[in-house]
C-alpha cells in the first residue's frame, strides 16, 4: 500500500526569513497574505516574526499564530483552541482541528483574527503564568 506524503506548495524550499517567503509568492498572495499580516501585528506589534514549519508565524513567549499562502486560499493556523471559542463566528469559512481558510480572492476578516489573535495572546500569557507557578 502506498502512502502519500503531504508536500509543500513551494517544493522544497527551506524559508529562513519572512520575507524570503513573500518573495515566493505572486503579488496578488503577497498582497492578501500582508493584508493578514499588518492585521496580526496590531494586536501584537511587539511579537517576533519567525519562520515554522516552514511559514510565517508570529512569537510573543510562545508561538502564537501561523500563515501560509495558497492558490486559492489564506491558511491562518491559530492552534486548536481558538477554532473551538469561535466556532459560531468561523462558519463561513473551512475549518479544520488547527487551521481556518480565508478565500484567497476575498478580504481577511479583520476584526474576527483581531479577536482570534488576542485571545491566543491571553492564552498563552496564562500559560507562562502557570508555568512560573510551578
Amino acid at each position: 500500500m502506498a502512502t502519500s506524503k503531504k508536500t509543500s506548495p513551494y517544493g522544497n524550499t527551506k524559508f529562513k526569513t519572512v520575507e524570503e517567503y513573500f518573495n515566493s509568492l505572486t503579488a496578488f498572495q503577497q498582497e492578501r497574505l500582508q493584508e493578514l499580516r499588518s492585521t496580526i501585528k496590531q494586536v501584537v506589534p511587539q511579537a517576533e516574526e519567525v519562520i515554522s514549519y516552514n511559514m510565517p508565524a508570529f512569537k510573543q513567549s510562545s508561538l502564537l499564530v501561523y500563515y501560509a499562502a495558497y492558490a486559492n486560499h489564506i491558511g491562518f493556523y491559530p492552534t486548536p483552541s481558538p477554532i473551538k471559542i469561535f466556532e459560531k463566528e468561523l462558519v463561513d469559512y473551512k475549518v479544520s482541528k488547527g487551521a481556518i481558510q480565508f478565500p484567497i480572492d476575498k478580504k481577511i476578516p479583520k476584526t474576527l483574527v483581531k479577536k482570534i489573535v488576542k485571545f491566543r495572546l491571553d492564552e498563552s500569557v496564562e500559560k507562562q503564568k502557570s508555568k512560573a507557578k510551578k
